[in-house]
């Protein structure tokens, strides 16, 4: 009767320790996939800082500033 107890808490164990593993390596793959992610919104983020620095740019040249 003793041994049932150990060895059901045993079998949960082992599941929890299976469904972590998974946990750790689904969270591997979504680093992974993170980090092209981040380096293709910092390649758009500065474009379109380069983009508004050349609007302001054209707007001097063509006199069209706006009036604060």
């Amino acid at each position: 009767m003793s041994d049932e107890p150990d060895n059901l808490v045993v079998v949960y164990l082992r599941r929890l320790d299976t469904k972590m593993d998974d946990l750790a390596a689904d969270m591997v793959e979504v680093k992974e996939r993170l980090g092209p992610l981040e380096a293709q919104y910092s390649s758009i983020s500065r474009r379109t800082d380069r983009v508004s620095g050349d609007v302001e740019q054209i707007r001097r040249w063509l006199d069209i500033v706006p009036v604060a």
